[in-house]
């Protein structure tokens, strides 16, 4: 099947979007980029989005209702990552089952006919994008980030560093449950004293 590749991608990014919500503390949902401007989304805004946006792109763009409320009863961080993680597991499985031709169909995105591949790349970016942004807000309030792609400052640096990849948890059923827990992230080691930049010397 030649868009495996996309099933396969929306696999990791599901988690990589459950595992950035880990990082935050639910005292961190109201904090904005800055605090006196509304038009930056807090952190609890960018899971409401997240949720709900995912659910009517699905639902309306590409025929898949996981039939579900997209957002969690109580609104706090550890039933944000649970609520997402069920209905997108949920979606995953549907996407499992689709073939070329369901991938290759026209449907509409907005106002304009695309097909579902280009729909479903289209949705990767814009999860990526909103996770990038919080990405950016854990480092603004001072906290240590495992990896999401590969090395972070908190793992040693840079791949040029030989910094390791550490992710917090090995599963999304071990994250679910670590969090649960009161959250059993893996230690990370720290910058070692490497500056995080390409620049040679």
């Amino acid at each position: 099947m030649r868009y495996t590749f996309l099933v396969e991608t929306y696999a990791t990014e599901r988690v990589k979007v459950v595992s950035v919500w880990s990082e935050f503390r639910d005292e961190d949902l109201a904090v904005r980029p800055r605090g006196d401007d509304a038009r930056g989304r807090s952190v609890l805004e960018q899971m409401v989005h997240q949720c709900v946006s995912e659910d009517l792109w699905f639902r309306n763009m590409l025929g898949i209702d996981v039939g579900a409320p997209p957002l969690p009863k109580q609104e706090v961080r550890l039933e944000f990552m649970k609520r997402y993680a069920e209905d997108s597991g949920k979606r995953l499985a549907a996407l499992q089952g689709k073939d070329d031709l369901w991938w290759e169909a026209d449907t509409k995105f907005f106002d304009v006919p695309r097909s579902r591949a280009w729909v479903m790349t289209r949705r990767i970016a814009h999860t990526s994008h909103h996770r990038g942004q919080l990405m950016a807000m854990l480092r603004m309030l001072g906290r240590e980030l495992h990896s999401n792609y590969g090395p972070t400052a908190d793992t040693g640096g840079l791949m040029q560093n030989h910094a390791p990849t550490i992710y917090a948890y090995e599963s999304l059923e071990e994250l679910l449950a670590g969090e649960s827990a009161g959250g059993r992230k893996a230690k990370l080691p720290g910058s070692g004293g490497n500056t995080v930049t390409e620049r040679a010397g």
